[in-house]
């Protein structure tokens, strides 16, 4: 089924939305959750919250992308989990640890007023990432937005691991010296 008519049902408040979504989606969002959780229950919890969320939000939102907005909602409800747990038992894997590697780009974000300037980060890192050659921006994103592991990324591209990581590592500094040149300061 076409995202239009998937949108349409949850806007008509129809529970075919769920099937639809769950029948076109479902691998996509449980592979984000899996790769953020590491564990297949944990990840089939996250996708039916994903419904849930999904049927609370639209209406009123209106997802101009449906695959983009389910899977930015799966990976937010990953990470979520995902921290919570590690709260409960300290511990970390694959997915903190490319989270602790862009802590050094990013700006802190402890106060509620820089919450407004999120937006602006967003727009920054997206305007980066537009800049950068396609294999790169796809070795990027493949690390800290799906959080594959090196091994992962360097099968994908065909490159060595120390070509992988090399690469990553001059990506992370390149960041950080454009958010600095954009005004954000860690």
């Amino acid at each position: 089924m076409e995202d239009e008519k998937i949108v349409k049902l949850f806007w008509q408040r129809d529970e075919a939305a769920i099937q639809e979504t769950s029948a076109k989606y479902g691998a996509y969002c449980h592979s984000i959750a899996l790769r953020i959780l590491d564990s297949r229950e944990k990840s089939e919890e996250c996708v039916n919250d994903t419904w849930l969320k999904a049927w609370h939000t639209i209406p009123p939102q209106q997802p101009m992308v449906l695959r983009a907005f389910l899977g930015t909602i799966t990976r937010h409800l990953a990470l979520t989990a995902l921290r919570d747990a590690c709260r409960e038992k300290r511990g970390g894997g694959q997915t903190l640890f490319a989270i602790s590697e862009l802590e050094n780009c990013l700006p802190d974000d402890e106060t509620p007023e820089k919450a407004l300037e999120n937006k602006e980060l967003t727009r920054a890192i997206n305007q980066w990432l537009g800049m950068l050659p396609k294999e790169q921006r796809v070795a990027f994103l493949r690390r800290y937005w799906y959080f594959d592991d090196l091994q992962t990324i360097s099968r994908r591209m065909a490159w060595s691991q120390g070509k992988t990581n090399s690469l990553l590592r001059r990506l992370r500094i390149k960041l950080k010296e454009y958010l600095e040149s954009e005004g954000f300061e860690r």
